[in-house]
């Protein structure tokens, strides 16, 4: 199945010969040049890139994983830009001490469990997983594009909890969860977030998975509820190995539907006074994925659609206010603040991408990404950036300066993927 968006694309692995650890080694550089070309080189609405015009080191994960007679654990560190733009979306290290955001920055993935030999394998897990809402992997070198899209980008990329994955079949997982909240290190009320996987490859060609969140995860909100509910269907539908020319193509598309109701949002429809408007996230993504030059050479093209009324899953524009006024909060800065994310805020985008990969090994990518994005509210950072008047943040604002945002961008991007 290495052919799947959001899936490792190696046939073989050079550790397997190891008998207690399989280490892991991910590195991801690029340089991304916006047509906004903003001042402060500041990339807004993006968990895959933090600056503009500059080579930067987006990740670096390194561990792998551990096992013995049974006991499992994996453990993967996080490092680069990726370590500070992901646990900023994250407030519940807001609630309580111990600061949270920095005790588990630097970790992407760290858990123990136990793996039982029942059917064809059952695994309990506790600790920091990934969570595959969206279909997009948080490894870069696994996804067929470098900037995600809107359904994936606004999504989690992590859980914090206790998973069981089940495998009845070898075709079929089944993996519930039981975690702190949505994206978030710690609880912001006092249910936990349930929610799981259902994930079913009938053969080597297809593949379908459904995700489902359930949980209260607005600070301070204990009466608004969150469901969330994340498809998609994975489809290769041709496959000539052997060709000097196209051998293989494929095609991924997700849909997601969710809302919160209560405490003052009304899910899909406004409400009256009391009940408060209309709180739902819509959206879809499609990809296609050619390869050729016996797989060692890929085009992808695709994009999707967002709306997103009340903002509640949309990130926020950096150095934006936040629903949680904070000194430090890093989401927040001095100043006016055009960007809000108010019940009844209407909020949609839509976004297209195309790439070119050339793959000269298993560990190696070299990609070249065009992207472009918009919005239908004043959103990506403009010439004059979210930072300051000069682009720096040591500058003292001038009272009238107001921070640059604008409904579309278009960006190239040129990345370096390393695994091993």
């Amino acid at each position: 199945m290495t052919w799947q968006n959001g899936s490792d694309r190696r046939t073989n692995n050079i550790w397997k010969d190891l008998k207690y650890f399989t280490p892991s080694i991910l590195l991801d550089v690029n340089y991304t040049y916006s047509f906004n070309n903003p001042n402060d080189n500041t990339v807004v609405g993006s968990t895959a890139l933090a600056r503009n015009n500059e080579v930067q080191l987006s990740a670096l994960h390194f561990g792998g994983d551990f096992y013995y007679k049974g006991a499992r654990a994996r453990i993967m560190t996080q490092l680069g830009t990726r370590s500070q733009v992901v646990p900023r979306n994250d407030f519940s290290p807001y609630r309580g001490q111990y600061q949270l955001a920095n005790v588990y920055r630097y970790l992407s993935e760290a858990y123990a469990g136990y793996h039982i030999n029942k059917w064809y394998g059952i695994n309990i897990d506790a600790g920091l997983f990934m969570s595959y809402i969206g279909l997009n992997s948080f490894y870069q070198a696994e996804n067929w594009e470098y900037q995600a899209s809107f359904t994936s980008d606004n999504t989690p990329w992590f859980f914090n909890g206790v998973r069981i994955q089940i495998h009845p079949t070898k075709h079929l997982k089944i993996e519930p969860w039981i975690i702190n909240g949505w994206q978030s290190y710690g609880k912001f009320n006092s249910m936990p977030g349930i929610g799981g996987n259902i994930t079913w490859t009938p053969n080597t060609n297809l593949k379908l998975l459904t995700n489902n969140y359930y949980g209260t995860d607005a600070a301070g909100i204990p009466d608004r509820k969150r469901f969330h509910s994340d498809n998609s269907l994975l489809v290769r539908y041709y496959n000539k190995p052997k060709s000097n020319g196209i051998t293989k193509m494929a095609f991924s598309l997700t849909g997601d539907l969710g809302f919160e109701k209560g405490g003052g949002v009304n899910g899909f429809k406004d409400g009256d006074s009391i009940q408060g408007p209309a709180q739902y996230f819509a959206s879809a993504m499609f990809y296609n994925r050619i390869w050729f030059a016996k797989n060692k050479c890929a085009w992808t093209i695709g994009g999707g659609i967002m709306t997103n009324p009340g903002r509640y899953l949309v990130l926020y524009p950096t150095g934006q206010a936040s629903p949680l006024p904070n000194p430090n909060n890093p989401t927040q800065t001095e100043g006016a603040f055009p960007f809000t994310a108010n019940a009844g805020d209407k909020f949609s985008g839509w976004d297209c991408s195309t790439n070119f990969d050339y793959m000269p090994n298993q560990s190696i990518t070299f990609r070249l990404e065009f992207v472009y994005r918009n919005s239908s509210a004043p959103y990506f950072a403009g010439r004059g950036g979210v930072t300051s008047q000069t682009g720096y943040s040591t500058t003292a604002l001038n009272p009238n300066w107001r921070p640059d945002l604008v409904k579309s961008e278009s960006r190239l991007i040129l990345a370096m993927l390393f695994r091993l």
